[in-house]
């Protein structure tokens, strides 16, 4: 079971997300900002509006910078689809967080490089972090946890480690 304040950070999650978003909606009549400033004016507005804590809000903006770095860097190193970042079936996903995603993950394409020296090059995922919808791998045994919706990393459930990669480890 979810606490109050799990459920006020996952709910956080999306809200920046539809932030960003909008923001990028707005500015491409005028002029693309970068992303960073995207996720600042989101993380800001989170605190005017008291929805969350200065703390809170840096938490958040974080875990949204690292997931759409991610998803950037795999994008433009790769050339593949959204899907092949999540690693599952994205209509198990749902609709609106999908659609969000997608539509900053395109532009994030772009901004990766930007994100990436702003971030460590791969941010490891620890159990109790917020992350939106993707497959991260158990830094200790590999287990893949999908996660369909923006959630609360828990630990691995095979090995109880709290670490983990958005990709698995090669085989050797």
């Amino acid at each position: 079971m979810t606490s109050p304040a799990t459920d006020k950070l996952v709910h956080a999650y999306n809200r920046m997300m539809e932030r960003i978003r909008h923001a990028f909606e707005e500015a491409e009549a005028r002029a693309l900002p970068s992303l960073r400033h995207s996720v600042e004016k989101a993380r800001e507005t989170a605190v005017e509006l008291e929805e969350l804590s200065r703390d809170e809000a840096e938490k958040i903006a974080y875990y949204v910078k690292r997931d759409l770095q991610d998803v950037g860097r795999h994008l433009e190193e790769t050339g593949e689809e959204l899907g092949d970042w999540l690693r599952f079936d994205i209509d198990r996903i749902e609709t609106r967080l999908l659609d969000l995603f997608s539509q900053v993950a395109d532009r994030t394409r772009v901004e990766w490089a930007e994100l990436q020296n702003e971030l460590q090059q791969d941010p490891p995922y620890h159990s109790g972090e917020v992350t939106g919808p993707g497959t991260l791998y158990c830094s200790a045994c590999n287990e893949a946890l999908h996660f369909h919706h923006t959630a609360r990393i828990p630990a691995c459930p095979h090995c109880d480690n709290e670490t983990f990669r958005r990709w698995p480890l090669e085989e050797e």
